[in-house]
């Protein structure tokens, strides 16, 4: 199923969610749609307009916005003197209900992807009168098992990568939470060591998309390298603030307060989150949801089933049913 037409906002702004904090919001499509709210990936990637294409501008009201620290929200995580204690995924689910508020939306399908995926399900088991439907894709829950299968996991499957990226940490830190080192590094008053640690870490996360090193362009850019991953290892090296039981997944445990809202699991076959069987889980302890897996496709949104499934899913949750004559191939985007 093609994507839709690009097109722009016809809204934007910058919300005061408070702790000196201001996020990027923007609207786009119908007014008077379906609300419908975009969480990007990361922790700290930033909205992209790709997502706007995934939804019929006549029936949806496209809420995008930049979460905490990344994108156009200030401040900005890739400085060094910002405060990163008040960015958690409680403020970052405030902050929703905040700009819900704001943009006077009683409730909204949440659209999320990768680390989007864990803030729209936790913002829907702790706000399910908000939530109209889910949508989700390159699905995660934030447990803590998920982070050590994409550090320490990987390992086995990307040895030359996994030794460049131990060796950029102190021997003694070598055998801990990964995660938690890094950004021990990236805190680091001594702007060479959070340069190298920023590298070491994008190259790693491009070791296993996989793809060449440094071959992924928005790790390029030295304000995006160092935001992200000082914001995804402060997520990560604390179990993305989900407290102590988090071993297997506080939102896999709490999947039945979803069986009221209506869900759509898109998944590719090679997604390396499959190897802990977590959507899997998540849509057999979750009464009602329907999960789409797609066959030979990895970790990527733009993949064309992926899109397609992503396209279909929000079709089937539109309130109107009007569509633009034509819409553009997937192919490619």
């Amino acid at each position: 199923m093609p994507l839709y037409p690009e097109i722009e906002p016809y809204d934007h702004g910058m919300l005061d969610v408070g702790d000196g904090n201001r996020v990027y919001w923007e609207t786009s499509g119908n007014p008077h749609g379906k609300p419908a709210v975009v969480l990007h990936g990361g922790p700290g990637s930033g909205c992209t307009p790709y997502s706007r294409r995934l939804f019929d501008p006549a029936a949806y009201r496209i809420v995008l916005l930049d979460q905490r620290g990344c994108g156009r929200s200030t401040p900005r995580a890739s400085a060094y003197d910002t405060d990163m204690s008040v960015n958690t995924t409680a403020h970052l689910i405030a902050d929703l209900e905040l700009l819900r508020a704001h943009l006077r939306i009683e409730r909204w399908l949440v659209w999320g992807a990768s680390w989007g995926s864990v803030l729209g399900l936790r913002y829907a088991q702790t706000h399910p009168a908000a939530v109209s439907e889910l949508v989700l894709t390159l699905v995660a829950t934030g447990a803590d098992a998920e982070h050590v299968l994409l550090t320490r996991g990987l390992g086995r499957i990307f040895p030359e990568a996994f030794e460049r990226f131990l060796a950029e940490l102190p021997a003694d830190d070598r055998d801990g939470n990964l995660a938690a080192a890094y950004n021990r590094l990236l805190e680091s008053p001594d702007p060479s060591v959070r340069e190298r640690a920023a590298r070491a870490w994008t190259d790693w996360e491009t070791a296993i998309i996989p793809a060449p090193p440094r071959s992924v362009e928005r790790f390029e850019d030295p304000e995006f390298r160092m935001g992200f991953a000082r914001t995804v290892t402060h997520y990560w090296g604390n179990d993305c603030f989900f407290g102590e039981g988090n071993d297997e997944g506080v939102v896999l445990r709490d999947a039945p307060l979803l069986k009221d809202i209506p869900g759509t699991l898109v998944q590719g076959s090679l997604d390396f989150g499959n190897l802990l069987g977590t959507v899997w889980r998540l849509h057999h302890a979750w009464p009602g949801s329907e999960l789409i897996v797609v066959d030979e496709v990895g970790h990527d949104t733009r993949a064309p089933g992926v899109a397609d499934a992503l396209v279909a899913a929000t079709d089937k949750y539109a309130v109107t049913r009007r569509r633009p004559a034509r819409r553009a191939s997937s192919a490619g985007c």
